[in-house]
């Protein structure tokens, strides 16, 4: 998730008329799919006047990409459920779409080495007949999707003596990749900054790490953070820790990296996720000097909701403090961890509505 930061990009034809007045209708629903290396999750929304909650979803699945031949296809399933789950009048009349998605638009495709797929944004719009596809980063869209957060939709990780201070907020997280992005708070539009943060040159912080990327880098001149902290990434540790303590791999995925660690049952597993977490804590600590995070740091990605409890017991909160004269602003920092689940279709539908209001250029929804 979140590999390389994407370029925004909009895809408009000259809209299609509708019987009665020549532009959609206000109110209209649209679809809002956040789609990663390893899963699409799309919804039918529809914008409100609330707030404080200005996207409802009426309707939402979750798919493993791998089980689909292109996004097209998938995006037809989801408007072929629509009917069976109550939308029927819908069916034939959805014209607007917004793509969260890891990777870089280059002319019509969205590259990411992660997708299962490559997209082309002009077949994808004609597959569907839409009038207007728009594709922003998927971590710009989960950024955005945290200034509508309850306190109680989060998890701390570090705390602070005091709540965080209006300011730019970091989110970042691992998962097929890692993401990272910057809300900047705005009297009335937020600016959320999509970066490359992942691709930033991975710094070891102890001996043991100096190791494993001597491992890492073998035959190589840049090896990323990104490269250590993804679910590949943990993979990439646990083999260089086996290669260093001259054990045999047993185990396969980050799931069975993540859960022997867990169960206690391998040292090796063991030893990467903490790893893991340390490499983590630096690199969050990095960012929020970079972006002067005083608005707080949310960490999210597919990996971490998996390992709470042990990701607070690790040497993540030492290592993200541990910014020389820096700790004294670090401190007031609270770093929260937060579900991915609907954030990235609630973030792409809320900043699709929001630049449609700041851009009077934008046809009517």
């Amino acid at each position: 998730m979140g590999e390389f930061a994407s370029q925004r990009h909009a895809a408009q034809p000259s809209p299609q008329p509708s019987a009665s007045n020549g532009v959609l209708g206000q109110g209209e629903p649209f679809l809002a799919a956040d789609v990663g290396g390893t899963h699409a999750r799309i919804g039918l929304v529809l914008g409100t006047p609330d707030g404080r909650h200005p996207v409802s979803v009426l309707h939402y699945h979750r798919y493993a990409c791998a089980d689909w031949s292109d996004l097209g296809t998938l995006l037809r399933d989801f408007v072929a459920q629509l009917a069976p789950a109550g939308h029927a009048a819908l069916q034939g009349r959805i014209r607007r779409c917004v793509v969260a998605s890891a990777g870089v638009v280059l002319d019509d495709t969205i590259v990411n080495e992660n997708l299962p797929w490559p997209v082309s944004i002009g077949a994808l719009r004609d597959q569907l007949g839409l009038t207007q596809l728009e594709v922003i980063n998927d971590f710009e869209a989960v950024a955005w999707a945290t200034q509508f957060l309850d306190a109680d939709e989060t998890l701390p990780v570090i705390e602070t003596a005091q709540p965080a201070v209006r300011g730019p907020v970091l989110v970042m997280g691992p998962g097929t990749g890692l993401g990272s992005a910057v809300l900047l708070p705005r009297a009335r539009h937020a600016q959320v900054l999509p970066t490359e943060a992942g691709q930033i040159s991975l710094a070891p912080g102890n001996e043991r790490e100096i190791e494993v990327l001597r491992v890492l880098a073998r035959g190589r001149s840049h090896v990323s953070y990104e490269e250590a902290l993804s679910g590949p990434g943990l993979l990439n540790l646990y083999h260089a820790l086996c290669e260093l303590r001259g054990c045999a791999v047993a185990l396969m995925t980050p799931a069975e990296i993540t859960g022997a660690a867990l169960a206690g049952h391998d040292a090796t597993a063991l030893e990467a996720l903490q790893m893991f977490c340390g490499l983590l804590g630096s690199f969050t600590g990095d960012l929020a000097m970079l972006y002067g995070a005083s608005g707080g740091v949310f960490l999210a990605g597919g990996i971490l909701p998996q390992i709470h409890g042990f990701l607070r017991a690790s040497s993540f909160a030492a290592r993200f403090l541990d910014k020389g004269v820096m700790r004294a602003f670090l401190q007031k920092v609270p770093v929260r961890l937060i579900e991915h689940g609907q954030l990235g279709v609630i973030g792409a539908a809320g900043w699709f509505l929001d630049e449609r209001q700041g851009d009077p250029a934008m046809p009517p929804l």
